[in-house]
């Protein structure tokens, strides 16, 4: 084991609040990952304040990706975008040189019901960090699953378990949700430089020690398995580093310079809003650490 990462609780503003993952002070990114919240899980009651949802923000040099386990959310974007994820569907909205966003609890506030997910950003290489801005949905049908010996597995992105889904990546890594049934062991992939299990529900077992929800285990090389010890919902990730970057906000870029740029963007209104979303956003905070800190 190389380290063991808590989630701190952090507040999106209108009630919602995450575990925050990454980037943590101790491991600042895993691979090319170098944001994991932990949404949920939350119980929304039908008719809640519109307050609750995720207003228009900007987002440059990274790719999000949202991935549910219970409940959808309506995503809105700035190239035209409109779609909901449900549970074991992956959004991919890879930002480039620039797009907004907006994440809408439509349904949940119209019906109530459970909302639980992880939502991952994925550091984009130098040579693609301004690349267009696109998005893509992927339903679960391009997204590789198995069932073994109480394991169930779906690969989210990249290859591992033999298995590579067709989620569009611009760099090596692996993104897996393991279902195990208490007892089920399953292997952690090898063959990348860096690896992390975080635990979105249970318990599991690594190289004799035990680890409840909230942790992410970042692993050293000799971790090949884990075992459930009750009913546990597991994300397995890596991949390779993929050098320093700088973070302010929702901006990650290997220049500080460009940060600034984009922060100047945003605070000025330059960056285009979704069609259907442009009479709200969500300004830059002004209590916010100093600005652009290396991590990686």
């Amino acid at each position: 084991m190389d380290m063991i990462i808590d989630g701190r609780r952090r507040s999106l503003g209108g009630g919602l609040e995450v575990g925050r993952i990454l980037p943590a002070a101790s491991r600042r990114m895993v691979g090319p990952f170098v944001f994991f919240d932990h949404m949920g899980p939350v119980d929304i009651a039908a008719g809640v304040d519109r307050s609750l949802d995720v207003r228009p923000h900007p987002h440059i040099g990274l790719s999000t990706v949202t991935y549910l386990f219970s409940g959808e959310i309506t995503h809105r974007d700035s190239v035209g975008s409109t779609q909901v994820v449900r549970p074991e569907e992956v959004n991919w909205m890879t930002a480039g040189s620039g797009i907004t966003h907006s994440e809408r609890f439509e349904t949940l506030r119209a019906e109530g019901g459970r909302f639980h997910g992880i939502q991952a950003w994925v550091a984009l290489p130098v040579e693609d960090e301004e690349t267009a801005p696109s998005f893509v949905h992927h339903d679960g049908a391009d997204l590789p699953q198995w069932s073994n010996a109480g394991v169930h597995g779906q690969v989210i992105a990249g290859s591992a378990y033999g298995l590579t889904a067709a989620t569009r990546t611009h760099s090596p890594l692996f993104y897996v949700h393991l279902a195990m049934e208490a007892g089920a062991r399953a292997e952690i992939p090898s063959g990348y430089s860096e690896r992390a299990l975080y635990v979105a529900d249970g318990e599991v077992e690594v190289d004799g020690l035990r680890f409840g929800t909230g942790k992410m285990l970042v692993l050293d090389h000799p971790a090949s398995a884990l075992q459930a010890i009750r009913s546990s919902t597991v994300m397995v990730l890596g991949g390779e580093p993929i050098g320093r970057r700088y973070v302010y906000w929702n901006f990650v870029s290997s220049s500080r310079d460009r940060l600034a740029q984009a922060v100047a963007e945003w605070r000025s209104g330059r960056m285009k809003l979704p069609d259907a979303d442009d009479e709200e956003f969500i300004p830059i905070p002004d209590d916010l650490p100093s600005p652009y800190s290396a991590i990686g």
